[in-house]
């Protein structure tokens, strides 16, 4: 244990962790776990915070041409529902990471800001750096709105909290049931291991992990996971799903040369907007091979990605800020053409593909019934699509609508 020269026992090499799901555990956790950092998680499942003081680590396996077996060690876990253990935790944290999800993210930062008063109070000349492991964009901006909220005015948030954005570009799939029963820690991911993160959010000294690749114009770079990344990953689903109904897997759909392609030009064309856009941060060359980077990334046979992963939760995927539509947006706001992306999305609104059991995503049957029966209205609603500024938007998708479904008549 190192201790800072004041009277909070804060542990320099200590990283606490909210959320100990599949990007908390294969990557966060990971990264820092075995660069000698002690490993606190913060969860509100008790059978994987039991799990992990009992074994005090867990196992990561790499899914690659040659499979690989990680131990990361010197782990303990809190339950959410144990506030006061938890402020303590964020109070003498040498740094802090948040990995639990767009939806859930306001409502841990209460805990946080009480965390933080608590260090305060104890040594006020003692920064906490907190890493925003989010898919969101503006990510930084929502939790210092939060934190404002929750901390008594006057807070000293921008000189004593740090807020790292993130683009999380590693690939975590859904562990099969068999395989959970037997080990509930365990967390397949693909061998990428690169962690690009905000350089400029940082008020200490940036860790000492080479898997971190510090960015000095994190916007960008999270526009670039969302537009590039996350868009292909979608339309590959989206569209191999409409091709390829019966197949379960993405290597599968994406061994279709019509699906290869399709998703290859949606991705290219994302990118001539994300280049017109940072033009200071990107070239043609380095965004076209980064594509093929990522295709061949996706059609990894030995991580087993379900078309089900990476395609549920539609009204989040298909939603006015994400994607699609963020990169549509962008697309309008540049004068550049966006047409294929707009088709790729069109297939997401036909996109019924099941889990290993058999269900499709509860949320989603809800949407899809919906959209059947009120198009525009659904639109507007479910995804936050504006009746103004996205009407053109919504026409064009109805008209694709009506293609992929003849009875449609709405």
């Amino acid at each position: 244990m190192m201790l800072t020269e004041n009277k909070l026992q804060i542990e320099v090499r200590k990283i606490v962790i909210f959320g100990a799901g599949k990007i908390g555990r294969s990557f966060i956790g990971q990264l820092f776990g075995c660069n000698g950092y002690k490993v606190v998680f913060i969860d509100v499942d008790p059978l994987v915070i039991a799990a992990l003081n009992r074994q005090g680590n867990y196992r990561v396996i790499i899914k690659g041409e040659k499979e690989e077996e990680i131990i990361v060690p010197n782990v303990q876990a809190i339950s959410a529902l144990y506030k006061y253990k938890v402020v303590d935790a964020v109070s003498t944290a040498g740094i802090l990471a948040v990995s639990v999800g767009k939806n859930a993210l306001e409502k841990v930062i209460p805990v946080i800001a009480a965390g933080l008063l608590k260090r305060f109070s104890n040594n006020p000349n003692t920064p906490l750096d907190i890493i925003l492991a989010e898919n969101m964009r503006s990510a930084a901006d929502f939790v210092r709105g939060q934190l404002k909220k929750n901390l008594p005015s006057g807070f000293p948030v921008e000189t004593l909290v740090g807020l790292i954005e993130t683009s999380i570009g590693k690939m975590v799939p859904i562990i099969p049931l068999a395989v959970l029963e037997r080990d509930p820690l365990v967390v397949y991911a693909e061998p990428y291991n690169t962690l690009i993160l905000d350089g400029k959010g940082f008020k200490s000294p940036i860790p000492e992990i080479k898997e971190l690749a510090p960015k000095s114009n994190i916007k960008a770079w999270v526009d670039r996971k969302a537009f590039i990344h996350n868009l292909g990953h979608a339309t590959a689903a989206y569209y191999g799903y409409h091709l390829h109904p019966d197949s379960e897997y993405m290597y599968e759909i994406l061994d279709d040369s019509e699906v290869f392609r399709f998703t290859r030009s949606v991705m290219l064309q994302s990118a001539d907007i994300l280049r017109t856009a940072y033009p200071e941060d990107f070239t043609a060359a380095d965004l076209e091979d980064h594509i093929d980077d990522l295709i061949r990334r996706f059609r990894n046979k030995a991580l087993q990605d379900t078309i089900f992963r990476v395609g549920h939760d539609l009204t989040r995927k298909l939603g006015e800020d994400d994607r699609f539509m963020g990169s549509i947006h962008l697309g309008i706001q540049y004068h550049m053409p966006y047409d294929l992306i707009l088709e790729a999305m069109s297939f997401g609104l036909c996109f019924k593909a099941k889990d290993e059991e058999g269900n499709l995503f509860s949320a989603d049957i809800i949407f899809l019934e919906a959209l059947s029966k009120e198009f525009k209205s659904t639109l507007i609603k479910d995804l936050v699509l504006d009746s103004i500024a996205d009407y053109f938007i919504i026409e064009e998708l109805k008209k694709l609508y009506k293609v992929l479904h003849h009875d449609f008549n709405i």
